[in-house]
């Protein structure tokens, strides 16, 4: 510099002393040391350290840069520290936290301007965040755990995602409420025997492989209960034995109960059938014929009476021949019919057959006894044996012969002694009848 003293503009436009001039230009300049020490404070800053601070010099440059310095640093600090509530929130968040809010004053300050914005802005953020998780937590626990059907989710306020959020939530809600609603309706109407109902919701994915089982299920169980209705009547009501159920596609404990179905109805065809062919022999007069077939129970002791009762009709049937022979073609009287273990009316036929053959014994060997003894000229016994009918009618009129010849040979008598042995002539024999 030539060392000149210059001057700047004044207030009115001339020229001040170079003297006063050259004043301020020293007092406006930056020492080394001081750029040096804003460089380490700015450095500071840079790395995040909002601690740092200029020292404030009593006047000069030095100290407008300072103040102006600090003062940028203490914002920066105040815009580092919303800034770390807005992460310590928003982190919270991430970490499933939603009880976490910001302050909206620090350092006893009222938040101002963008960051009380911000902050508001990120406090509803946390409290729709909260509502929202509170309500599908509360539909899920009411639906998922509790059972509690028809639940949904209310969040005031929601919008956008979060209005689609819980949209979806109370659709999700309300379609396993309708779906679960009609799965149940219809598997409880299984369960009162109602096999009309069907699930007709419509449904996805595995619900729908549900669905359509359940369905299979009830429709096995109609064909089912279908096969077996008829095959119960046919055999229970009808009498038309030798039904078999027929329920295509069907497994397990159904083809189980089905084929024990089946088994009971060919067993119960065989049993009665059985019966049958010995009951219509037996009313045939056949008595050759036993139940045979393999029978348990009361169907046991059914086959067992009706086998005691053919033994016994054969024997009754047996002892009645032989009686009859005996004493119908043979002439052996005297016998009766032994019939072991009879009662009721095969005892009462026995003992009547016996009360017969008793008492043609007796009129029989009764007229024999008489007939003998008249002919050998005995003419003093009658028949006496009570008799009715045809034999009432022998007996009358051998007892009548016998009265008969009894005054034939008295008047037979009378005239040969008369005239043989008294000498009188002419005596007549008189015979009445």
């Amino acid at each position: 510099m030539s060392g000149r003293q210059t001057s700047s503009p004044g207030a009115n436009g001339s020229s001040e002393p170079s003297t006063k001039g050259a004043d301020r230009r020293v007092n406006q300049s930056i020492s080394p040391v001081e750029a040096e020490l804003i460089l380490t404070v700015l450095r500071e800053v840079r790395k995040g350290n909002f601690s740092v601070r200029m020292p404030v010099a009593p006047s000069g440059v030095m100290a407008r840069i300072a103040t102006e310095m600090n003062d940028l640093i203490e914002l920066n600090e105040r815009n580092a520290k919303n800034l770390s509530g807005v992460a310590r929130v928003i982190g919270a968040v991430a970490d499933g936290d939603l009880f976490q809010t910001m302050d909206l004053e620090l350092d006893g300050r009222p938040l101002e301007g963008q960051f009380l914005r911000t902050a508001r802005t990120v406090n509803s953020m946390v409290h729709q965040l909260r509502s929202f998780t509170s309500e599908v937590t509360r539909v899920a626990g009411e639906v998922g755990t509790d059972g509690r059907l028809g639940g949904q989710a209310h969040v005031k306020g929601a919008a956008g995602v979060w209005k689609d959020l819980t949209d979806n939530v109370n659709l999700m809600a309300a379609n396993l409420t309708a779906q679960v609603r009609n799965i149940a309706n219809v598997t409880t109407a299984v369960a009162n025997g109602d096999l009309s109902k069907k699930i007709t919701v419509d449904v996805r994915g595995e619900i729908l492989e549900l669905k359509n089982t359940i369905n299979t299920m009830v429709d096995q169980l109609n064909g089912f209960a279908s096969e077996v209705t008829r095959v119960a009547r046919e055999v229970g009501t009808e009498g038309k034995l030798g039904g078999q159920a027929q329920v295509r596609g069907i497994g397990g404990v159904w083809k189980d109960l089905t084929d024990s179905v089946n088994f009971m109805a060919s067993n119960l065809t065989a049993q009665v059938r059985n019966i049958a062919e010995v009951t219509t022999a037996v009313q045939k007069g056949d008595l050759s014929k036993k139940i045979t077939v393999e029978v348990q129970g009361e169907i046991l002791e059914l086959k067992d009476t009706i086998n005691v009762m053919v033994d016994q009709l054969n024997a009754f049937a047996r002892e009645v021949t032989r009686v009859a022979r005996e004493v119908g073609t043979e002439g052996k009287l005297g016998g009766q019919a032994q019939v072991q273990g009879v009662a009721g009316v095969w005892k009462d036929l026995t003992d009547n057959v016996n009360y017969m053959a008793g008492n043609l014994t007796a009129q029989v060997r009764n007229i024999a006894e008489v007939t003998t003894a008249v002919a050998e000229g005995d003419l003093s016994k009658k028949i006496t044996v009570d008799v009715r009918g045809e034999i009432l009618q022998l007996k009358n009129t051998i007892n009548s012969m016998v009265d008969q010849l009894n005054g034939f040979a008295g008047e037979v008598t009378r005239v040969a002694r008369e005239v043989g042995t008294e000498g009188k002539l002419g005596g007549q024999a008189s015979v009445p009848g």
